[in-house]
């Protein structure tokens, strides 16, 4: 198995097969923590996770901070309304503020396309897509391959059909 080398995750068009397979193996370990009684590893252990999102979400936004939580990262879950965006201060101005607290990854979930790869050019640290508009979630899709990996046994020549709220 190969080792992850990206900063970030941006999207699943340029990932390989490779790394698609790394992801799903570490989620099907991560699900069997999961299914613990004690749901806790000590894998981002004196981390800081920023969950930034200006779009509302109930599930990528908890699952995230659950994720992070159950990693032992510690979190700082933001919403547009509760940022200086409100104030007139950019996205970017706002991730650079953000980035001066040194936090060891963002998740942003945004309604405008390509907001994630424009905050990776200007952070250091690792940008994670949590949903750009009806661009991409590749979270979503990674989570929805991992699905059907467990129910099919596979992932080679299935026809998919993806049906619900895309907006």
């Amino acid at each position: 198995m190969i080792e992850w080398r990206r900063k970030d995750l941006l999207g699943t068009y340029d990932l390989t097969r490779e790394e698609i397979l790394l992801i799903l193996e570490m989620a099907r370990s991560f699900k069997e923590v999961s299914l613990r009684e004690v749901k806790k590893v000590p894998t981002l252990r004196g981390k800081t996770v920023v969950i930034l999102f200006y779009e509302p979400s109930t599930r990528t936004r908890a699952s995230f901070e659950i994720a992070a939580k159950r990693l032992s990262a510690d979190t700082l879950t933001l919403s547009a309304q509760v940022s200086s965006s409100q104030k007139g201060e950019t996205l970017k101005d706002t991730a650079k503020n953000l980035e001066s607290m040194r936090p060891d990854c963002l998740v942003i979930r945004h309604s405008m396309a390509g907001t994630p790869h424009m905050l990776s050019k200007v952070l250091r640290f690792p940008v994670i897509n949590g949903g750009d508009g009806t661009h991409e979630h590749p979270t979503q899709a990674l989570l929805d391959l991992f699905t059907i990996r467990e129910k099919k046994e596979r992932i080679d020549g299935l026809n998919i059909t993806i049906v619900g709220d895309i907006l």
